[in-house]
Parts: structure tokens; C-alpha cells; sequence
């Protein structure tokens, strides 16, 4: 059984989405027109300031992934039995899997993205070379109350988020705890954790009245590790901006489905990830 994993914030890159802006011009002139600025010329331009900012970055990597999944159902590739995505990455695999529509779920990210930036005075660390147990451990002893575990991506990484100060403080506790690499991560703000609240308020409203359908195959929800259920969407996309991105058991999940080959649109990220899965 195949399953397609779509990749979040943190792929992108200069010259993204090359010869598939051409290949799907209506939908990227549609898609430039919802977002008041032009997805190909942010990606053609190299520019690293835009590129990194949430504002940009969400909608510009949801763009590529989704025309990603169209070239290659239109290349004859087979469908994927099963998908799931990583954060961002989620809304892509509910439009292959055709519980939203592609431009509904562009509108989404860009309001997603817009409500996430505006949280500050926060970001995000990776934790390599313990496992995520351990982590919550570490971070539970150090007496940091606003740090939390964000991303459970694999057996012996992990990524934290939480106040800046804070977060220098918990890089040095997780080194001496065996840690074998902290790493900052480039993002603006304190993403899949409780400090996210106001996103989560902000984007509640977005969903209100947004439609989701059953779609044509299963998505391994990154909220819950489980199946996606259309009628639960605005709560489960709302909490996915302030609880942890539950990588693992989504792996773990598809496998359980029947998941033998793991197809990733869009970059190679979760790729690694998913093999450093037990």
C-alpha cells in the first residue's frame, strides 16, 4: 500500500515549484490573486527574508506541494491508498485526499499563516539523539514552564518550542542531558505550543462555515495520530497550532493501515523521519 506524505514549513527553498507554476498557470494565477502577491516571483527571487517569513512561507509551500501532487497523478504515478502531512503539510494531504478543495485550502494557509505570524517573542530548537520521552523528561526537571515539546519527528528527534529566553536555557539542560545536537530553528514564533493560543483564537474564526467532505481515501491526522475525521476539522486544525505534531504516530498509524512505501511530495524531509521510525 502506498502512502504520500507531504512535507510543512521548513523545505522551502529558492527556485521551488520550477516548471509547475508554467504547467498550471490558471491555478497559479487564481492562487497569486487570493494572496494579493505572486507565489512563482517569491520563489524565482531567492529572497531569504520573505522565503523564511511565515506569511510567505506557509501559502508558497502549500502552492508547490499541491501542483507537486497534481503533475504526478497527471504523470500516470499511482494514488496514493493513504496520506498524511506534517503540520502545514496536513492541508495538503486533506486536498489530495480530496476532503478540501486546493484553492479553499490556499485561502486556509494564508490566514493560518497570517494569524501564526503575529505571535512573537517565541521559536523552536530541533533535539537530536534522544528519544522524545527522554526530552519531556529533561524539560519537566528544568523548571521551565514555557517550554513545550512541539514535534515528536522520529525515535531520537525532537523539536521544542517556547520563549526565547527560555529556550536558551533548555539547550544547554538537553546538551548535558545527552543531547547530541540542539539546533535553532528559522522560524518566527513558538509554533505548536500553548503560547500559540491567540493563533488558535484567530484561525477558529477562519473555519467557521469552511466545508469539509469525506474525500476518497484515508488521512493520518498529525494532531492525533489517528484518522482524520472531516466533522472534527475546525477543532482538530484549531489544536494543531497549540499541542505537539505527533509525527511518530502517524508513521506508526499508516503502517497499521497497511502502508508498506512512503511516497513524499514536495521534499525529502520526512523521508528521513519516517525511517529513523521504529
Amino acid at each position: 500500500m502506498l502512502g504520500l506524505v507531504f512535507p510543512g514549513q521548513g523545505v522551502q527553498r529558492a527556485g521551488m515549484g520550477a516548471g509547475l507554476f508554467e504547467r498550471f498557470a490558471g491555478i497559479t494565477a487564481e492562487a497569486d490573486e487570493i494572496l494579493g502577491w505572486s507565489v512563482p516571483d517569491l520563489c524565482a527571487s531567492g529572497d531569504t527574508t520573505r522565503l523564511t517569513d511565515t506569511t510567505y512561507a506557509q501559502p508558497a509551500i502549500f502552492l508547490v506541494n499541491a501542483l507537486g501532487a497534481l503533475a504526478r497523478t497527471e504523470d500516470g504515478a499511482p494514488a496514493g491508498e493513504v496520506c498524511a502531512g506534517h503540520s502545514l503539510g496536513e492541508f495538503n494531504a486533506l486536498v489530495a485526499a480530496g476532503i478540501l478543495g486546493l484553492l479553499d485550502g490556499l485561502r486556509l494557509v494564508r490566514d493560518r499563516a497570517l494569524a501564526m505570524a503575529k505571535v512573537r517573542g517565541g521559536g523552536m530548537i530541533a533535539v537530536s539523539g534522544l528519544p522524545g520521552e527522554r526530552v519531556e523528561q529533561i524539560l519537566r526537571g528544568s523548571g521551565l514552564g514555557q517550554v513545550h515539546v512541539a514535534n515528536r519527528n522520529s525515535d531520537r528527534q525532537t523539536t521544542v518550542s517556547g520563549d526565547t529566553a527560555q529556550l536558551g536555557l533548555a539547550s544547554r539542560v538537553l546538551k548535558r542531558g545527552g543531547a547530541t545536537q540542539v539546533v535553532p530553528l528559522r522560524v518566527s514564533g513558538p509554533f505548536h505550543s500553548p503560547l500559540m493560543a491567540p493563533a488558535r483564537v484567530a484561525f477558529a474564526r477562519t473555519l467557521q462555515g469552511v466545508r469539509f467532505t469525506p474525500g476518497t481515501v484515508p488521512v493520518v491526522s498529525s494532531v492525533t495520530g489517528d484518522l482524520f475525521r472531516p466533522e472534527e476539522a475546525a477543532q482538530v486544525l484549531t489544536r494543531q497550532l497549540v499541542t505537539p505534531v505527533e509525527w511518530v504516530c502517524v508513521v506508526r498509524r499508516m503502517r497499521e493501515l497497511g502502508v508498506t512505501t512512503f511516497e513524499e511530495v514536495g521534499g525529502t524531509v520526512l523521508t528521513g523521519m519516517i525511517k529513523a521510525v521504529r
